[in-house]
């Protein structure tokens, strides 16, 4: 699976708060309506201007604080498909994989890209092709590539129960 898009770059520690405002938790549910939020008060232009195909760069410890999905979710939404770091916040790594979003470790080539270039992503060959040359990234294990081809942990188990085709069931929450 090959991944291209533009770059948008930040640095190291970048919370699920700044990538999803969490003053917007209980009250924006729709993940299209998330994705109007993303990176907000970090970067007030990226969700005017990300495209489909978009991947971030980052730092160190992206993704640390919370355990909210709607870290990833309006991202993915937003048309992320990738995000490439120096590292990541453990579960913010395995929510990314969990929600078809590819989290790529490799610091050699954070420091290499730059913002706004245009890189590819060789996910099968793992490695990274930029202005600056060709990185390779650890690879991802068979189980979390097939996660992410198919889009998420949830469609991947429906395509494999054959459910697919079905509609989602609705997920209510708290007292109903």
């Amino acid at each position: 699976m090959i991944l291209r898009g533009r770059v948008w770059k930040y640095g190291d520690d970048v919370n699920t708060d700044v990538i999803f405002p969490g003053k917007y938790t209980y009250t924006v549910t729709d993940p299209k309506e998330q994705a109007k939020h993303a990176l907000e008060d970090l970067d007030p232009s990226f969700a005017g201007a990300v495209q489909p195909g978009d991947i971030i760069v980052a730092g160190k410890n992206w993704g640390n604080g919370s355990s909210r999905e709607q870290a990833v979710g309006c991202l993915k939404y937003a048309g992320v498909t990738a995000i490439i770091a120096k590292s990541f916040a453990r579960i913010y790594f395995r929510n990314a994989v969990n929600n078809g979003l590819a989290p790529i470790a490799c610091a050699p080539a954070v420091d290499a890209i730059q913002s706004g270039e245009t890189i590819e992503i060789d996910l099968d060959a793992h490695v990274i092709r930029c202005a600056a040359g060709l990185f390779e990234f650890p690879a991802l294990s068979p189980s979390l590539l097939a996660i992410i081809e198919t889009g998420g942990l949830i469609p991947m188990l429906r395509r494999k129960l054959g459910t697919e085709h079905l509609p989602m069931p609705e997920i209510r929450s708290g007292g109903e």
